[in-house]
């Protein structure tokens, strides 16, 4: 190699590390459910309405099973699930009673980007709903915090 190579691949190798901490700070935070002996993130990347309505069910569902200071539910929508977030859902009564039950909701900013620049105008989501850059992203991060992946 010669050297404006090595120097270029070094360059390239620190911007790298240098961007790491943004990229994970991009990540929501976990709950702060100190008590929560269970965790659970559900995946809804489906726009089938009965699949978002299974999604929510599984969630009331944990919610009476466990009580609601035992178990964190957090449900991350990515690519046709953001609809369930939208703020014209038909559904969005109950996602909004969900999230008052202490379920967090998170929405995948790269699909809302992706809308927006496919229709020109960026969709207007639940405010309770918690914009994560990456879906797929957040539901990493919370595996590998101890919440077991569940896709209904």
């Amino acid at each position: 190699m010669m050297r404006p190579q090595i120097f270029r691949a070094m360059l390239l190798t620190l911007l790298a590390w240098a961007a790491m901490p943004l990229a994970l700070a991009q990540q929501a935070p976990l709950q702060d459910k100190p008590f929560a002996e269970h965790k659970v993130v559900l995946q809804l990347s489906d726009g089938d309405a009965k699949k978002q309505a299974l999604v929510l069910s599984v969630a009331n569902n944990l919610l009476k099973a466990y009580d609601p200071d035992k178990i964190a539910v957090e449900v991350v929508a990515f690519g046709p699930g953001i609809e369930l977030l939208l703020s014209a859902s038909e559904r969005r009564k109950q996602v909004e009673s969900l999230i008052a039950q202490g379920v967090r909701f998170d929405i995948c900013l790269n699909t809302v980007d992706t809308i927006e620049r496919e229709t020109g105008k960026r969709p207007e989501f639940i405010p309770a709903a918690t914009p994560v850059q990456v879906g797929v992203g957040q539901i990493l991060f919370l595996a590998e915090n101890g919440y077991t992946l569940v896709r209904p």
